[in-house]
């Protein structure tokens, strides 16, 4: 029998009391890896529960789904043939509507032609007024000074210009006619020359009279050669702009419009509007005389006028009636 040392016996009881430690320790991993391999099945079990719980929930509302589905088909048929029916009515009412608009210029044409002989009716009666007038205001009124007709007793004078394109097709003749005019006054205080939107020909003159000298005459006739400002046919803001700059209580002033055209919508507007800013004093007189001359751009070849030209002679007729002037109509 061997005789084993108390040294090597000490050693031998270390060795065993570390094994039994690492042992220990790899059999509580071994433990926890089973505790929790044992869990995970549970889990996934309770999440399979919750998904086939989900999908029966879907199962149930799929049939409402088809329901509603059915019934946003059946909504979009029925506004598919709501649509289907207003266009068939929108193609029945065009002919309807273009028969109609067909009876409105047709009726338009008959008022203008209604208008122009009930202006006529009412000229006549009212130079038969004024005849009358005039015959019995001779012996005690000097006459006024007139020129073709056009009285000349004004000091200051205003040309309102239409610079539209039909104008410009006869500007030749616009030239002739305000050296006409102006001859007719050999001395003025003041002058003014605007195109019919009221845009001053010379701008540094705005609110003022320009002075009438000769070297000024021959200006201002060089520079209406060339002056073509916009204009939208109508003489009424033109008007409307030297009234309410110009005028003035103690100075005779005239207005002499050149035009052709008037497009805008109602020629009584108009009067009652110039009536407005151009009233009659106490001594019966009006601050400012207008008197028109109409060019013949208008006339056709076959000696009709054409609308707008006509609606510029009914409105200068009138207007240059009521505000003491004179209206000349010019022929080609």
């Amino acid at each position: 029998m061997a005789i084993v040392s108390r040294r090597e016996r000490g050693a031998e009881g270390n060795n065993l009391s570390f094994l039994d430690v690492i042992s220990a320790g790899f059999g509580a991993i071994v433990l926890l890896l089973v505790i929790t391999r044992t869990a995970e099945p549970i889990l996934i079990l309770e999440q399979g529960q919750k998904l086939d719980e989900q999908r029966e929930a879907l199962l149930e509302s799929l049939p409402e789904v088809d329901a509603r589905i059915d019934r946003l088909r059946a909504m979009l048929g029925d506004r598919d043939s709501e649509l289907q029916a207003t266009l068939e009515r929108i193609q029945s009412v065009q002919p309807r509507a273009a028969e109609a608009q067909h009876q409105v210029r047709e009726a338009r044409v008959e008022e203008q032609v209604a208008e122009t002989i009930s202006d006529r009716l009412f000229a006549a009666r009212q130079q038969l007024t004024e005849e009358m007038r005039r015959l019995q205001q001779q012996a005690s009124q000097p006459p006024t000074p007139s020129v073709a007709g056009i009285p000349v007793d004004s000091e200051y004078v205003i040309f309102i210009i239409d610079t539209s394109g039909s104008m410009l097709r006869s500007w030749g003749q616009v030239m002739r006619k305000f050296e006409e005019t102006l001859d007719m006054y050999p001395e003025l205080r003041g002058m003014q020359v605007m195109n019919d939107m009221g845009q001053l020909m010379f701008e540094q003159y705005q609110g003022q009279w320009m002075p009438d000298t000769p070297s000024r005459r021959r200006v201002t006739i060089s520079r209406l050669a060339r002056w073509h400002p916009f204009s939208n046919s109508s003489p009424v803001e033109g008007i409307r702009s030297a009234i309410r700059n110009f005028q003035d209580p103690d100075k005779k002033i005239s207005l002499f419009v050149f035009g052709d055209e008037f497009t805008g919508i109602s020629i009584q507007a108009v009067l009652d509007e110039v009536e407005r800013l151009n009233p009659r004093n106490e001594d019966g007189r009006r601050p400012v005389r207008i008197h028109a001359v109409g060019f013949p751009t208008q006339l056709r070849d076959s000696g009709a006028i054409s609308p707008s030209g006509m609606q510029f002679a009914l409105l200068m007729r009138e207007l240059t009636r009521q505000h003491d002037g004179s209206f000349v109509a010019l022929q080609r």
